[in-house]
């Protein structure tokens, strides 16, 4: 238990920057409207498979699913299972557990289901 309390102090202090991050460029794009563009986007007019994915956390943030889904279907589906799996690693690194095999599956079926989705989004 000893050697988890180190790990769990980074863990925790990386997802208060995370979210300190996250939450601060939020209120840049809603109040300033300044936000980073899609580089994918920009260098070659194709949607990848994250467009969107600012204006669907800032319609999660309101609470307006219907603009999330609208903004990005595909993670709105996804969401739950990245959360999950974010979740159950987070606990494997606390523990010192390396990934398992079913979630390095998990992992490789939500990016591929995602790329599926940005090449369908652009047909």
């Amino acid at each position: 238990m000893a050697a988890s309390k180190p790990r769990l102090r980074r863990l925790l202090s990386g997802l208060a920057a995370l979210l300190a991050l996250g939450l601060g460029y939020a209120w840049a794009v809603a109040r300033l409207g300044v936000g980073i563009p899609c580089p994918v986007h920009t260098l070659t007019g194709l949607l990848c498979p994250g467009c969107g994915v600012t204006r669907l956390c800032l319609a999660l943030l309101r609470g307006d699913w219907a603009g999330a889904w609208a903004a990005n279907p595909a993670l709105c589906l996804a969401l739950p299972a990245l959360l999950g799996l974010s979740a159950w690693r987070a606990v494997g690194y606390v523990r010192g557990a390396a990934p398992s095999r079913w979630e390095n599956r998990a992992w490789l079926s939500l990016a591929l289901f995602l790329l599926a989705f940005g090449v369908a989004r652009n047909l």
